[in-house]
């Protein structure tokens, strides 16, 4: 009973799809139960992204992330959360070859995480995949502009819509994935117009990274927002700078172990003494 209770109490993807055009939808990737925890109350959607394999396994692309990676933190993330709808990424290689294999992978990364949604990069031929996890009961968030997937087909991370054949090919994308039934479509890495454009052109609610405030909502990378690398993307606000804290924590922390100031005495256990008895003397 309680576990129905916690699943009905989180955000479901008609409520997302029925904030399109009200209040913007707040977004942020997670991949451990810890941070899941932090971030659970201020966000609709955590986002078990690929981008796990840059961003916590030092990977140059998400090429190389497995499905069994992405279940492995997609359970981290629903145990640390309660309220949020969490979407996990299918990873390249995992979803492409057919709708078949699609479906295979979505339902494995369901059954074995207990997420409410997956998410696909929406190349061309992709919009068919959609339709087919739709209609049997998987709810799919599109995600066009740039796609990591892509980098080696586009010769690295480039922003897109910049050209009038790439607008018109990524806002195909848009329309043909929102046709399909995505709840919600992930719009990166494109012209601010183009962003708009897609916006008010299908019926699911985008979110943004790197597009437009004219979006249904945004996503970050989290670690990026929160300042954990020397670079971050043009399109990130840094609203902390946890690489420096972490720096300056870990050399305090040295300096002390050096200077024998840690541990102190209350960081530290006592022995204690074995309890004598006394016995009665007429016992």
């Amino acid at each position: 009973m309680s576990s129905q209770t916690e699943h009905a109490a989180r955000m479901t993807s008609p409520q997302i799809m029925a904030r399109k055009g009200g209040e913007p939808l707040v977004c942020l990737t997670a991949y451990d139960a810890p941070t899941a925890a932090i971030l659970d109350a201020h966000c609709d959607i955590l986002l078990v992204g690929d981008s796990v394999g840059m961003v916590v396994h030092g990977l140059p692309s998400t090429v190389g992330v497995t499905l069994e990676m992405m279940i492995l933190h997609g359970q981290a993330v629903m145990r640390g959360s309660k309220r949020a709808l969490v979407v996990v990424d299918l990873p390249f290689g995992s979803y492409e070859a057919s709708a078949e294999q699609a479906y295979y992978t979505a339902s494995r990364v369901l059954k074995e995480t207990g997420c409410q949604a997956i998410k696909v990069e929406s190349g061309p031929a992709i919009a068919s995949t959609i339709a087919f996890l739709t209609q049997r009961g998987i709810p799919v968030m599109g995600h066009v502009g740039l796609r990591p997937q892509a980098v080696h087909v586009d010769g690295g991370f480039k922003a897109k819509g910049r050209t009038v054949q790439e607008r018109t090919r990524v806002l195909f994308e848009a329309q043909s994935a929102d046709e399909a039934g995505a709840f919600a479509i992930v719009v990166e890495g494109v012209a601010a117009s183009l962003a708009a454009e897609i916006t008010k052109s299908v019926s699911a609610p985008t979110i943004g990274i790197g597009a437009s405030p004219a979006c249904d909502g945004q996503i970050l990378v989290t670690d990026d927002m929160l300042g954990r690398f020397d670079w971050t993307p043009k399109f990130v606000r840094r609203y902390a700078d946890l690489r420096g804290e972490i720096d300056r924590a870990a050399a305090a922390y040295a300096a002390d172990v050096k200077a024998r100031r840690f541990p102190a005495a209350s960081e530290t256990y006592a022995f204690k003494k074995p309890r004598v008895d006394v016995v009665d003397e007429q016992g």
